[in-house]
């Protein structure tokens, strides 16, 4: 994961924090396509998604293999726990933008948490195309 442009500040590692719950939902998810609340939609290319978060309010954990770009459309604050036990928090300004590429058998597995006052709110675009095949929904 190291070449991945991973938002945020890096707040602990070695699944520091991490309950058994949510190491089970990590290990229950582990193919979990949907990278998002709402698929809006859907074309032989990409798939188009919207998350909304209230405050409190959380993505499960999900699977990216597919190469895509995310957009916030609001200012918040975030908690995210990645699959090799690390935590992450992430403040957003509204228009930020972040691109990801998966080579064959590359993929990023992670929760997202709204732990803000305000609501998030994101758009985020997945190519079809890519190194690795999508995963069903």
């Amino acid at each position: 994961m190291s070449d991945l442009p991973l938002a945020g500040t890096l707040v602990a590692v070695g699944f520091q924090g991490w309950t058994p719950a949510l190491r089970e939902e990590f290990e229950q998810n582990a193919s979990n396509g949907r990278v998002g609340r709402r698929l809006l939609s859907e074309s032989a290319r990409v798939r188009v998604w919207s998350i909304r978060l209230a405050p409190g309010e959380r993505v499960t954990a999900h699977r990216h293999v597919l190469d895509y770009f995310w957009t916030a459309h609001t200012a918040g604050r975030s908690r995210q726990h990645t699959y090799d036990g690390t935590t992450r928090i992430v403040d957003y300004t509204p228009g930020e933008t972040r691109h990801y590429t998966f080579g064959p058998g590359r993929y990023l597995l992670h929760d997202l948490e709204n732990i803000g006052t305000t609501s998030l709110e994101f758009t985020t675009v997945e190519f079809k195309d890519g190194a690795n095949p999508p995963l069903d929904l």
